[in-house]
């Protein structure tokens, strides 16, 4: 007598359910991949510096300089206008007004094009106004520098929150 075993009909392996679900992880690490790519590819790298030892030695160049602001005793005070976009104030050392020219740089937490560099003449009893035109009501880094550059005071500062602008040097009671 002859046994036969019966044949199973099995379906093609492509109307399983698992091998499709096995190959969902390997997928999404491929999408991701592409994802990061073209990320990678289209975002400028705007924070990364080339010269790390160049930038070093600039450091040390701020802080030579904020030393000069502290033996001067700078004084800032300046107050922003949103209605009109004007910066007006004051800049005093030894509680007199500093007449010599000055720049006040203001850089933008995220985006490097939209900077803006003042330059400020005061008038003869030290008052200056600037027009900012569409200054945005965001985070600014103020650096606030002599004509020559041998002094320097730099401050954070949100005018959406403060239209006040008050930077001292270290160690000068405002």
């Amino acid at each position: 007598m002859q046994a036969t075993s019966p044949v199973l009909q099995t379906a093609p392996w492509y109307r399983h359910r698992w091998p499709w679900f096995i190959m969902l992880g390997p997928l999404a690490v491929m999408l991701a991949t592409a994802v990061t790519v073209v990320l990678a590819l289209r975002t400028p790298d705007a924070v990364v510096v080339d010269d790390y030892y160049k930038q070093g030695k600039a450091i040390n160049q701020d802080l030579r300089r904020d030393h000069v602001a502290t033996s001067l005793k700078l004084v800032l005070d300046a107050g922003f206008d949103a209605r009109t976009g004007t910066l007006a104030g004051r800049l005093h050392s030894f509680g007199r007004p500093m007449l010599a020219p000055f720049r006040i740089y203001l850089a933008h937490p995220t985006q490097p094009g939209k900077d803006l560099a003042i330059e400020v003449l005061p008038d003869d009893y030290g008052h200056f106004r600037v027009q900012v035109p569409g200054l945005e009501m965001t985070h600014w880094q103020v650096v606030v520098e002599g004509e020559g550059r041998q002094w320097r005071l730099a401050r954070s500062w949100s005018p959406g929150k403060d239209a006040v602008l008050r930077i001292a040097a270290d160690n000068v009671q405002p």
